[in-house]
């Protein structure tokens, strides 16, 4: 049986897997003032816990990337998400926070294959116009596996019990990798797609180079380090997003964990929202404003900027609603910049080199939110965390300034990556 338009029940496939990483991903964020009080843990010893998370998954990114380069998407995908699937389910026998952060660095070396996968199969089966829409909606399962983790892990939790919250999101993991080896295959050998859509693909597809991918090439390219000192400074506020709210709404906004439940997920929603219409957004400048590929892009990555002086402003906030409102528009303009730099990393390499060099991309930006949330768990106690998202807006407004000045080094390359 051919499936029209097959591409697209790929981004779906790969969407539903994000949502799941996310969700198991999410479910220490969510629990966090639960498991402080029943472990008896700091808030110093939780950044150290989100911290062994986001150091293993800084490390593990491009070198995820480079074995699914080498192994192939459709097996490659599959053994990481079997793994980051049971190191979630193992999160139910910690005994306290040393536990808890070696579970969490498991879960970190396997889930951090995620984001390469994705981007890879976007650069194989998205011609590059639609690449950036093809983008938003696999990335809106980030935020929607955000969106579905406060009630459902707190709901699990309510039901049973924490350890079973933690079984259950992982459990969901394992269900969607027997789909993906099942269902994925390349362009060239799927069994469901269209000639038509089978030539369309292969349009725009650049000629593969033959060799091994070359890590050393990667990063010796200014158009690497383009699109990484961005990303450097925009993931510290995804982060902080993730892993922080609950803690904030309930140390400086005096809300419970029911309100957490009916309130947390709404700035998820709103980076879905943010992620889809900044993959529309890239499309629509180059239909409407006769805007380049490249410029599209980083004029969304601009707007996404300013929009993130927002939730720059919390500190501000006269009650815990209006502190929510202004954690929504930062989700929105965090996925806008987020998608639009993951779509840049398919734009400038190859499809064969893109796994790799989108791992290095995203560990540039890992280390970013890795330092970021070690310095929340220093100053959140002493200063507040006011200040602290202050510095988000501030860093991608930078962020931005250092692509527009970058532009002319995002050019696509003649020569690929290979060696």
């Amino acid at each position: 049986m051919k499936l029209r338009g097959l591409r697209w029940w790929i981004v779906g496939l790969v969407s539903l897997g994000t949502i799941l990483n996310y969700l198991a991903r999410n479910s220490l964020g969510v629990l966090a003032p639960q498991l402080k009080t029943e472990l008896h843990f700091s808030t110093e010893q939780y950044s150290y816990i989100v911290g062994a998370f986001q150091l293993a998954y800084t490390v593990m990114q491009p070198v995820c990337g480079y074995i699914v380069d080498s192994v192939g998407l459709r097996i490659g995908f599959a053994l990481f998400a079997i793994a980051w699937s049971v190191a979630n389910m193992l999160h139910a026998f910690a005994g306290g926070w040393q536990g808890l952060a070696f579970f969490r660095g498991l879960l970190g070396l396997s889930e951090a294959a995620a984001i390469p996968s994705g981007m890879k199969t976007i650069a194989e089966w998205f011609p590059a116009r639609s690449r950036s829409v093809a983008t938003g909606w696999f990335n809106a399962g980030t935020s929607l596996g955000a969106v579905l983790a406060p009630p459902v892990v707190i709901g699990i939790s309510a039901l049973y019990d924490w350890r079973m919250a933690f079984i259950v999101t992982g459990a969901l993991g394992l269900v969607w990798a027997a789909l993906w080896y099942a269902f994925y295959r390349s362009p060239a050998d799927h069994f469901a797609i269209t000639p038509k859509e089978q030539a369309l693909i292969a349009a725009d597809r650049p000629a593969a180079v033959p060799g091994k991918v070359s890590a050393k090439a990667i990063l010796r390219t200014r158009r690497f380090w383009a699109i990484a000192l961005p990303r450097f400074l925009a993931e510290p506020a995804w982060q902080t997003f993730s892993f922080w709210i609950p803690l904030y709404l309930v140390t400086e906004r005096g809300m419970d964990l029911k309100q957490i439940a009916l309130f947390a997920w709404l700035p998820f929603l709103a980076a879905d929202l943010g992620g889809i219409l900044g993959g529309y957004l890239s499309l629509f400048l180059m239909k409407r404003a006769g805007m380049n590929l490249i410029p599209s892009r980083v004029a969304g990555i601009a707007i996404g900027a300013v929009l993130m002086i927002a939730p720059g402003c919390i500190g501000l906030a006269s009650g815990p609603m209006v502190a929510i409102a202004l954690f929504c528009v930062g989700g929105f303009a965090h996925q806008m910049i987020s998608v639009l730099i993951n779509t840049l990393s398919a734009d400038v390499f190859t499809p064969e080199e893109v796994g790799t060099a989108n791992g290095f991309v995203g560990m540039a930006g890992w280390t970013g939110g890795l330092l970021f949330s070690l310095a929340i768990g220093q100053l959140a106690d002493t200063i507040g965390y006011g200040p602290l998202f202050a510095c988000l807006a501030v860093f991608d407004l930078v962020g931005a300034g250092v692509l527009i000045l970058t532009i002319g080094r995002l050019a696509i390359p003649e020569k690929k990556v290979l060696a």
